[in-house]
């Protein structure tokens, strides 16, 4: 029985960037560093930093220009990711071939996602209803902790599942359903190991943007004010995510090419 090994796919992932760096890089700075930096410039400062006791519902509407910026940043970045694991997935190909690759596989990706999020909404408020039974029986303060326990275990199960859906959808030609349905058994069995992957993956991204932001953001503040600060800071953040989502997208590549693999 073959077996997926995280440690083996991040030397391989390793090799692979050190080889073929000089494709990915420039691909996530156009895709994934620029428009995360113009999105993040665009989003008042009050939206970036809520002030304690303070809600997003207490903000003024975000202009409808902001709203449309942030909907293209996104797509960009959709597109940018998607040619990144085509670069990963196809050695070989052209930076132009992988973009076109993207555009074709973005509807895709766009129809897989919004089912995702559509079933994980339903999820959540079976657990809100659940949670508000629990709230009657055991207790109000009891109920909420459980509900948001299980909340996040439901969304991280599910992330776990869908850890191989955008490389799916960028190496095979299925359509959105059947795209989701093969995400699903490749990693059937394989929920704990995913699981793992992601915890470690969002801790390390944590902690390397906060690092990153906080050092960037008191220097930039001391030398040049507020609001050139605040312009150099979300700059280097956008630039160390373009990096850093390299790294964990070339990992994705290839812990899906061992799931391939894996014998059940």
């Amino acid at each position: 029985m073959t077996t997926m090994s995280i440690g083996k796919a991040w030397e391989e992932s390793l090799a692979f960037i050190k080889r073929e760096g000089h494709l990915l890089f420039p691909v996530a700075l156009l895709f994934l560093s620029v428009p995360l930096a113009i999105v993040q410039q665009m989003i008042p400062a009050n939206y970036m930093q809520l002030q304690p006791g303070q809600t997003l519902e207490s903000l003024p509407p975000l202009p409808a220009s902001v709203s449309l910026g942030v909907i293209v940043g996104a797509i960009v970045m959709l597109i940018g990711s998607l040619s990144v694991y085509a670069l990963a997935l196809r050695p070989g190909i052209s930076v132009g071939e992988a973009i076109r690759l993207a555009l074709s596989r973005l509807g895709v990706l766009v129809g897989a996602s919004a089912i995702v999020g559509l079933a994980l909404l339903m999820a959540i408020f079976l657990v809100a209803m659940v949670g508000g039974l629990l709230a009657v029986a055991i207790g109000k303060g009891v109920g909420v902790q459980l509900s948001i326990l299980l909340m996040t275990g439901v969304i991280l199960y599910a992330s776990a599942r869908l850890v191989p859906l955008s490389a799916v959808i960028i190496d095979r030609r299925s359509g959105v359903i059947a795209s989701l349905r093969e995400a699903l058994a490749l990693t059937r069995g394989q929920a704990g190991r995913m699981i793992v992957f992601l915890v470690i993956s969002m801790v390390l991204i944590f902690i390397i943007q906060f690092a990153v932001q906080a050092a960037i953001g008191v220097v930039g503040t001391l030398l040049l004010g507020k609001d050139s600060g605040r312009a150099i800071t979300d700059l280097v953040v956008a630039l160390a995510s373009g990096i850093l989502n390299v790294y964990l997208m070339v990992l994705t590549a290839r812990i899906y090419r061992q799931l391939e693999g894996v014998k059940p």
